[in-house]
Formats: structure tokens, sequence, C-alpha cells
């Protein structure tokens, strides 16, 4: 029932799929001069497309068949990418990071929780052993150096011990007699009932009475609960009783989650690939050598001499074995010949241009005019998406496959071997045709030297040595020995455990009537949650994602001090398995002093990041690296260190290169902005919560607390009617979450807890906590803006 219902949930996705790929293939490709429109019709796909990414992420982790899974994946990364894509149009299109659909998602009759981003789960599943062997390695070298510490055992004297235990022991005593001497009276009432019953005889009439009264009342009390019951479901703070509780089907599907991993590691591959080598691998040698010997005739016949044999980089046999004609092949070799000296004429040509690097900006900008002047006036137009295809290619390979498959026989999700044996067949033909290249490259050589008599280019030449120049700072040494000392010295430290989830925060529902009336609105946390999910999450999680969608090497996370900057750092790393280095001015002063010591290190942080991707390069307190004056108390830190090196270690980061530059900031005010900006190619910013976020539910949603109730049930306090969480949510406007929690924590000691049963919580306790920090006023806030 399980697999049926995953897998019409991959079906309804691809038919959705099927849909939006017939809307990019018509509306997409036709100018609109409308702007609006465009932006609805880019924020309608945003958004199905983020719902079939969403459907397919839980067919995908739920699904035990792996060749399914491989198709999900494909079709999966390329929605991604999409999702990426369509979001870069949205914002060259409104120049704004932050957007606001609530119209489009009342059109659609949708809720904000629908276009909320998935984070796939494969990003940490395939990747798991991998992961916790690192975290044991990370954990035993911060133990060895000291930066570490295991839990602390709490201390006690000797004499403090044996009072503990005595008070414990005497305390079960008296529990134990306290239930003794209860049972001791209940016995002897029940014996003198018995005889007053004996004596007096009992009564038919009384007994029916009692048996009446207590089961009345019984039934009352059942009814009165259903009734409070359905009231509570109907006025929305209640969920119904079918969602509550956990059902057969749920208990099933975690087993089933709990075990999958188990399941798909049985359906190994190997024996298949060792069979189709033993059975057809002398066929498919014995035919690639006559292929290769035909093309080698031919091709003397028609130039006069044997060709030269491709290089392994060029491909080998397969570009001699390619559907061409000798002449084509002919006439490709020439055109080679040709290209290699024009690039020799165009290397000429380059150095030219760089010295007239002042014209060549000047057209640059004449072009680029012209360029938004023919976009102004022909319309907008969808820019060449790299996703199209491998979301094509997925959805055709499911159409031609699994589509119109008949499942009914296969309880046990078993690998398909028709399947595996045309996949293999490939890998098998590939190290077959390596061999056969080594055979066939000697072969020509013996023909050469037998019927032309001469010998091939290697012969004649050998390959001269290169002299490899390494920099005085370049650093030598194992990916295990840079990663040791990088941890020694503080640079790569572990990311603490949080998900974007416990990111809490709500949607702001009148983004569009402010900006309607030409106010920019302040976004909201969930805004936020989106911007770290796309631009931080979903480029590090998957490496085809990361390579061919818009790419994001640096990201500036700005907003008061409290509101969670350091904490979607770490959710970026406990989403993606990221590791975490840190460059923050404060620490890394005093480590590898000097203008080579600072280039060593980032040639250390950036070999170690790329060796074990992806990663994340977190700065705190960015702008000091940037400052427009440096203060005396910070001269001997010397932040500036990184100002001019990291636009190069940024340059360094190829697409294919998951490392992220991380920086977080609580006065980007202060930083000189032409070198800041530069540098941070996304700028998130990260306000206070709003009221909703403070005291706001979700309706039928499980988590119906935000802010104040989950800070408090998180630190042990209990809600109880004295407790007023609206009035405090009013009373924190201009708070951030850290004072919040600051708040929360002040209150709620271990004497405080004690006391809970018989003195409930006060909202007064909690004002006068919060009164004594400073809010976050509205002029620091603008200055964000």
């Amino acid at each position: 029932f399980l697999i049926s219902t995953y897998n019409k949930m991959w079906r309804d996705a691809q038919k959705d799929l099927d849909i939006q790929l017939w809307r990019e293939r018509g509306e997409f490709l036709q100018p609109e001069k409308d702007r609006v429109k465009v932006f609805k019709m880019l924020a309608a796909s945003y958004i199905k497309y983020i719902q079939i990414s969403r459907n397919l992420g839980t067919a995908h982790d739920q699904l035990i068949h792996r060749q399914k899974q491989r198709v999900i994946r494909q079709v999966l990364d390329g929605v991604i990418g999409r999702i990426l894509e369509m979001k870069k149009e949205m914002v060259q299109l409104e120049n704004s990071e932050f957007h606001y659909l609530d119209n489009i998602l009342e059109d659609l009759k949708l809720l904000p929780e629908d276009i909320e981003v998935p984070i796939p789960r494969y990003f940490i599943k395939e990747k798991l052993e991998v992961l916790q062997q690192r975290e044991k390695i990370l954990d035993e070298i911060l133990l060895n150096a000291g930066l570490q510490t295991q839990k602390p055992v709490k201390a006690m004297a000797f004499e403090e011990a044996i009072k503990m235990i005595q008070v414990a022991e005497r305390a079960r005593q008296g529990r134990c007699r306290a239930a003794f001497m209860k049972q001791i009276y209940l016995e002897e009432k029940r014996k003198r009932q018995t005889k007053r019953q004996v004596q007096m005889g009992p009564s038919p009439d009384d007994a029916a009475t009692c048996i009446q009264k207590v089961w009345h009342g019984y039934i009352q009390r059942k009814k009165t609960g259903k009734m409070r019951e359905e009231e509570m479901i109907f006025l929305g703070m209640s969920l119904p009783p079918h969602l509550k509780a956990t059902s057969i089907l749920q208990m099933h599907a975690g087993q089933v989650n709990a075990l999958q991993g188990e399941v798909q590691e049985t359906h190994e591959e190997v024996f298949i690939k060792d069979k189709l080598r033993e059975m057809e691998g002398l066929n498919i040698k014995q035919t690639l050598q006559h292929q290769i010997s035909q093309c080698f005739i031919e091709c003397r016949h028609i130039i006069g001499k044997f060709p030269d044999y491709p290089t392994e980089e060029a491909g080998g046999s397969t570009a001699i074995l390619s559907q061409k004609t000798p002449e084509q092949v002919a006439a490709e070799l020439a055109a080679k010949k040709e290209m290699a000296l024009q690039k020799k004429a165009q290397k000429g040509k380059k150095e030219k241009e760089e010295r007239k690097g002042k014209t060549k900006g000047k057209n640059t900008l004449k072009t680029g005019k012209k360029v938004r002047h023919l976009q102004e006036k022909e319309g907008w137009r969808m820019a060449p998406s790299n996703f199209l295809s491998i979301m094509e290619e997925g959805n055709s390979q499911y159409k031609a496959v699994w589509q119109n498959r008949d499942e009914g026989w296969d309880f046990l999700q078993d690998h398909d071997l028709e399947l595996i044996k045309e996949e293999k067949r490939e890998e098998v033909e590939e190290e077959i045709r390596v061999q056969v290249d080594q055979l066939m490259q000697q072969k020509l050589e013996n023909l050469r030297l037998a019927v032309d008599g001469e010998k091939s280019d290697k012969q004649k030449k050998g390959k001269k040595k290169e002299k490899v120049k390494t920099a005085s700072w370049d650093r030598s040494g194992t990916i295990d020995s840079l990663y040791r000392e990088l941890v020694e010295e503080g640079l790569l430290i572990k990311a603490k455990t949080v998900n974007l989830s416990d990111y809490v925060g709500k949607y702001s529902y009148l983004g569009t009537t402010l900006r309607q009336v030409d106010i920019e609105p302040m976004p909201s946390l969930a805004d936020v949650r989106q911007l770290i999910a796309l631009y931080g999450i979903l480029p590090l999680g998957s490496q085809t994602v990361h390579e061919k969608a818009p790419l994001v090497k640096a990201l500036l996370l700005a907003g008061p001090t409290g509101v969670g900057k350091k904490m979607l750092v770490h959710a970026i790393c406990t989403e993606t398995g990221a590791n975490l280095f840190n460059l923050s001015a404060s620490n890394i002063a005093g480590k590898y002093p000097g203008k080579n010591g600072m280039q060593m290190m980032l040639h250390m942080v950036l070999k170690v990041a790329k060796q074990l991707q992806p990663s994340v390069v977190w700065i705190g307190d960015t702008e000091k690296i940037f400052p427009k004056a440096v203060p005396k108390a910070e001269e001997e830190i010397n932040p500036r260190r990184l100002e001019k090196i990291l636009p190069k270690f940024l340059k360094a980061l190829k697409p294919q290169d998951r490392v992220l530059l991380v920086g977080t900031t609580n006065r980007p005010f202060d930083a000189n902005l032409k070198p800041f900006c530069k540098v941070y190619q996304k700028i998130i910013l990260i306000p206070r919560p709003d009221y909703a976020s403070r005291f706001g539910k979700y309706l039928n949603h499980p988590v119906d607390y935000l802010l104040w109730k989950h800070i408090i049930l998180q630190n042990g306090g209990v809600i109880t009617n004295s407790l007023n969480i609206s009035c405090l949510a009013k009373v924190s406007d201009g708070f951030t979450q850290g004072h919040i929690v600051q708040a929360v924590q002040a209150v709620l000691s271990e004497l405080r807890l004690l006391q809970m049963t018989r003195k409930p919580l006060m909202t007064a306790e909690f004002v006068t906590s919060l009164a004594r920090q400073d809010p976050v006023y509205k002029e620091e806030e603008e200055m964000f803006k």
C-alpha cells in the first residue's frame, strides 16, 4: 500500500512536470512587455516547481527501488536547478531578493507553507557514513588538542554524597511505610463494611441507585469531553483525531524508513557486471579490434598514410568509431589544425586588447546599454536554461520505462535485471575499450614501421619535463595532515546540529499591500528561511545543481544582534553535511603572521575545502575586514589582513567547487561599501521578528507555537492561563530572538523550575527580565534597510 502511494506521488509529480515543460516550450519563449504579467507568470511557475520538488523528494526518499531513485534523482536535480534559475529571473525583474506572493497564493488556493523550499534528504543520507566517520575524527582531534572536553562529571564531596544517599534512603523508607499503613487501613475498612452488610443485609434499590449514579456520571463526562474536543477542532485550536493519532500505517512507514538503507545495500549490481564481462567480454573485444583495424585501412587508402591514434583525453577509439565516413574524419583533422593556428593568432590579439582596457570597458558599457534598450523594446524573454534538457531527458526516460509499467507483482521492489544489464553493458564496453586502445596503439606503430617505414611522434620526440614553479607560500602535505592542522589551529570548527526548520518564523501577509502604496516592507523570517535554502543549502547539497545553476560564491547575512545569523550558518552545514571554517578576524588574529602566512592559510583552507566539499567558510563580524578606519583597540588584531586577498580566494573557486563564503555582520554600515559589496554577491537582510512570529500559530498544524511558547517550553517551562503570551508578544516588539532567549533563561532558573507546580509562571516575570535589555530601535532598522 505504501509503495503504491509513493508511486502515485511520483506519477502525479511527473504529470505536473510534463505540463510545466509544455509551458516552458510555449509561454516562456514568447516576448512579453507587461512586467506585472511576466512576474505573475514566473511566480506561478516557481511555486509549481517547488510543489513538484517536494513530491519528488518524498518519493525519492521513500521508494527503495534503486533504479527508480536514479531516475527521480536526475529529474529532482533538474527541478531544483530550474527553481534557482526562476529565482534569478524574479530578482532581476523586481530588483529585490524578497518577493511577496500572497495574492498569487490566494489565487492558487495555497497556504504559505506550500512555498517553503523543500530540502531533499539525500543531501545527508547518501554520505551518512562518511559524515559520521568525519565527525568521529574531528572529535578525536579536538579532544587530543584540548580544544574540546568530554561532558564534565559533577564533582561531589564524600560527606555530601553520603548525606544525599541518606536523604534518598529515608524518603524511600517513608514512602514504603506510608504505602504499608495505607494498605492496613484499607483492609480494616473493608472488613468493617463487610460485617455491617452481613448484619443489616444488602438493599437492592440502594445498590441499583449507586450503580446508576456512577454510570450517569461516567456517560456525562464522556459526552462533555467529546463536545469540548469538537468545539476546539471547529475553532481550529486542536487537531482532528485522525491527524493527532499515530496510525498503524505511519508506524509501518517509520519502520520502512529505518530499514530502507539496509534494503538498498542488498541490491548490489556488481555481480551482474562480472557476469556480463565473462559472457560478452570476448565478443566485445574482438568486434572493437576488427572495427578499429578497418578504420586504419580505410584512412590509409584515402589519405595515403595511417592516422595518428587519438589520445585518451580525446576519447581514444571512440573518436575513430564515430558514425562518420573517412572523408569526414579527414576534414575534421584539417579543421582542428586550422583551429589551433587561429588560437595562436588570437593570443596576440588578446594581449593587445588587455593594453587597451579602458576603451574596451567603454565599448562593453555601450553594448550593455544597447542590450537593455533592445530588451525594453522587444519585451522580456526567458534566459536559456541549463536544466530543461536534464528534466526533459528524465521525463522521457520515465515515459519510456516506468509510466506504463505493471508493478502489481513486484512486492519486494527488487531490481530489474534487464535495465541493469543495459546500464552495465556500457561500463563493461568502456573498460574493454581502454584495454583494446593499448593493444591497437601498439599494433598501429608496428603497421607504420612495417608498411611505411615511419616511427610515431612519441618515439621521435621525448617528452620534456616541465619545471613546476611553486609559490613560497604553497603548502604541500596530505589532506589528513592539513585537516588536522586546521582543526588544531581552531580554523576548522565543529558545526552545531541545527536544522533550518528550527529557525521559526511566520510568513508576511502584508507585503503586496504595502508595495502597492510604495512602501518597501521589512522581510519576514519565512522569507529569510527561503533565501538561505535557495542560495546556501540547495547548491551545496547537489554537485549537478552547483555546476549548472546561477553561481553564488559569497553570501552576507546582515541584521541586528540576536536575530540568528550564526544559527543559520550552522543550519547550512547541518542540512548539507558541510565542513565549517571560521576565518573571523578575532579567530585568525596572531595565526600565520605576515603576507606569506596569510596566503598559506587561505591556500590550506581552499585545498581542504575543495577536497572535502561541501564546505562553508564563515567570517563573523565581516565589516571589520573592510573598515573605514581601524579603531586603536583593534590594531593588534589587524582585521584588514583578509581585505585584499579575499577576492583572489573567491576567484579561485570554480563552479565544480562546492564551497560557499558566508559573512555575518550586525553593523554593515560601518564597512567601506565599495570593496565590501564586491566580495558579497548576495546580501540577505535579517530583521527582528514581527508580532506574528512572536505569537502567531499555524492552524491545524502539529507545531502550534512560535518563539515565546517555543522558547519557554524548550527551557522546561509550563504554559498556564496565568501566562499571557499575547501580552508578551506585544511588549517584546523591537526585541530579537536572542533577547527573548536571554529573558526566558534568566527567569527559568533551577529553583524557579522546582517551584513551578505550586507557583505557575506569571507574565510580569518575563516582562521585568526583558526590560533590562536594549531593543532594536527604528533608526537602526532603517539604517539596515
